[in-house]
């Protein structure tokens, strides 16, 4: 059997914390119906597609962290984050696919890029979940520490309650400096 990853990130457009990927290698005997792209889903069907996904895969998770976000972009930090869920992976997939336009350089893998990937490809959308849940996990026990942004719901997005939060409570180490609007408050 051709061992075929899919690979997703999570987190491009949120104002605070790493961006996350995943690679996911699916067993055959997953029921490939289930998976569709993290957006689509809710945070329950999310979270228990995430534990089955992990039960019946071959999985790893990446990321960038906000300091390499503001070092090197957020496109570049993306395909690291990629990189790093591909290079962790237990077993090494003969087929690396891809969702989006780009692709992470890594010597001795072959990659293919699909746009919405996470919508045609099943061991994508399964990256997605995993990408997400993750992610969201992250954000959320951060929200305990830091009240008042309302992480735990928006993730970190740029919400009407979050944008007013950073005005009235200021911004945190955690959010993305170079982002706007945090780069026009001083």
């Amino acid at each position: 059997m051709k061992l075929i990853a899919g690979v997703d990130e999570v987190g491009r457009g949120s104002l605070i914390g790493p961006v996350y990927a995943a690679a996911v290698i699916l067993n055959t005997s997953i029921k490939k119906k289930l998976l569709k792209d993290s957006k689509s889903l809710s945070k329950n069907k999310r979270e228990f597609l995430a534990k089955y996904i992990k039960k019946n895969s071959v999985w790893a998770v990446g990321k960038a962290s906000v300091k390499e976000i503001e070092k090197m972009n957020i496109l570049q930090a993306s395909l690291l984050a990629m990189k790093r869920s591909i290079i962790k992976l237990k077993k090494k997939p003969k087929l690396v696919l891809i969702d989006g336009n780009k692709i992470p350089e890594i010597k001795n893998y072959k990659l293919k890029s699909i746009i919405k990937g996470d919508q045609k490809i099943a061991s994508i959308s399964a990256a997605s979940i995993i990408a997400k849940v993750s992610r969201d996990k992250m954000i959320s026990t951060l929200g305990k520490k830091f009240k008042g942004y309302d992480w735990d719901k928006n993730y970190g997005y740029g919400t009407k309650k979050h944008l007013k939060a950073i005005k009235n409570l200021g911004i945190t180490s955690h959010h993305r400096k170079t982002f706007s609007p945090i780069n026009k408050i001083k």
